[in-house]
């Protein structure tokens, strides 16, 4: 474990409460001034509201200012959103999605070179350092993960293998050949690659790894106990959107591992309550919003993440942390009148030892009520020894939902390129529920 020294720290992540609000709020002025200008959408929502930039006085002050939602970004398809002409961007990616348009972001040189500082710094809180070798699997493309990781670990210092997502069996073999010191991945697919190297008969606890930043989805602090055990490494929460940034938006210290640290002298944070709006105190769970401080491309004023978590003191750095992500305010299940989130489900999977990490969420309404299947897979060598009834009596006991456990064969829940597991199939709207 790396515990940075404190000269290599950039000077805000140890400066004080009031020299980093100070900044806040001058840039925060800027970002509003700057999408009010240029962007036609938050003109309109700003004159909507009755606002106008100059309103703010104080960081509090925002809380007078209109969310913006994934819904605006789609329905300015694809380039409304941009607060610079389409010729000053010098990338574009989107969001893959589930329904609906893509959702698009852009970025000025500017903006990539904040990010690329971003994600070094995130990187370096993880433990990594220049001369590092980086195992890149996040999928390349118009998902954010793997440029993002890659300018990132490039502009620390690192010796990068762009890897991007699949391959399993491949990723296993250059692990165990070009021995990197850091891999960069989404938790889950982490534990895929932990698979293959038992089934190729190694250890991936031997192997040259010694951190791994995941993020792209929400993870647990079981998982993170699985993988840490499995692998043999200290395994780091990253988190970001594409929305707001991409990776990077905020990262766990390795020394702490209480957290990811929003980056707050790029983005200002707020949880909000998700059903009316309100700002909730830092402490209490609510849904995540941020709003960007330095973004010229595509500022985004109160973007709603939809996110459900909590804003905690700082610790190892001079800025506010997130908890870990419980769930969305938008996919979570309600399954007859109880509300469910698949990490509630992940947590008693993997404190099942006969069961790989992996499960799935399968809803449906035969009538006029929901049922819930949830799929699950046999670890390596395990047998089922009544796991089924003995899952279903515990969700049923803790959470107070009535499920049907399917105990599959290794390997039997599909995987996708990019390594993000399809965590929920909910079927009702294509039957009509």
């Amino acid at each position: 474990m790396r515990t940075p020294r404190p000269g290599e720290l950039d000077p805000i992540e140890t400066a004080s409460r009031d020299e980093l609000q100070a900044l806040q709020l001058e840039r925060l002025r800027w970002s509003l001034q700057h999408a009010y200008d240029n962007v036609p959408h938050y003109k309109a929502k700003f004159i909507e509201a009755g606002v106008h930039p100059a309103d703010l006085k104080t960081l509090a002050d925002l809380a007078k200012f209109p969310f913006a939602t994934k819904q605006d970004l789609r329905t300015n398809y694809p380039f409304g959103m941009f607060a610079v002409p389409r010729q000053q961007l010098a990338r574009v990616h989107a969001s893959s999605g589930t329904t609906g348009k893509p959702t698009v972001v852009g970025y000025t040189l500017k903006d990539i070179d904040h990010w690329a500082n971003l994600v070094a710094r995130s990187i370096r809180a993880a433990g990594g350092r220049a001369g590092d070798l980086v195992h890149v699997a996040y999928g390349y493309g118009l998902f954010t993960g793997g440029l993002g990781a890659h300018y990132g670990a490039e502009r620390l210092g690192c010796t990068v293998i762009p890897m991007s997502g699949g391959q399993t069996e491949k990723q296993v073999q250059l692990i165990t050949d070009f021995k990197p010191d850091i891999i960069m991945v989404t938790p889950s697919y982490m534990q895929v690659l932990v698979e293959e190297f038992t089934r190729q008969g190694l250890d991936a606890r031997e192997s040259s790894l010694k951190v791994g930043i995941f993020g792209a989805e929400p993870w647990t602090e079981a998982m993170r106990r699985e993988i840490e055990a499995g692998a043999g490494i200290d395994a780091v929460d990253i988190y970001g959107l594409s929305e707001v940034m991409g990776p990077g938006v905020a990262s766990e210290c390795v020394e702490s591992k209480d957290g990811p640290v929003v980056w707050e002298d790029h983005f200002y944070p707020e949880i909000i309550d998700p059903d009316t709006g309100e700002v909730l105190p830092d402490g209490s769970e609510g849904e995540l919003v941020f709003t960007s401080l330095t973004k010229v491309a595509m500022p985004v004023i109160r973007y709603r993440t939809r996110d459900l978590t909590k804003l905690l003191p700082p610790t190892a750095r001079s800025m506010r942390r997130i908890g870990k992500i419980v769930g969305r305010s938008d996919d979570m299940l309600i399954i007859r009148g109880v509300n469910l989130f698949p990490t509630q489900v992940e947590e008693l999977v993997l404190q099942e030892p006969g069961l790989g990490g992996q499960y799935q969420l399968v809803v449906s309404r035969n009538g006029p009520l929901d049922e819930l299947v949830i799929r699950c897979e046999l670890a390596l060598s395990a047998a089922d020894d009544g796991i089924a009834k003995r899952l279903s009596e515990r969700i049923k006991n803790l959470i107070g939902v009535t499920a049907t456990v399917q105990v599959e064969p290794n390997n039997a829940i599909e995987r996708t390129l990019v390594g993000k597991a399809r965590r929920v199939v909910d079927n009702r709207k294509k039957q009509g529920a």
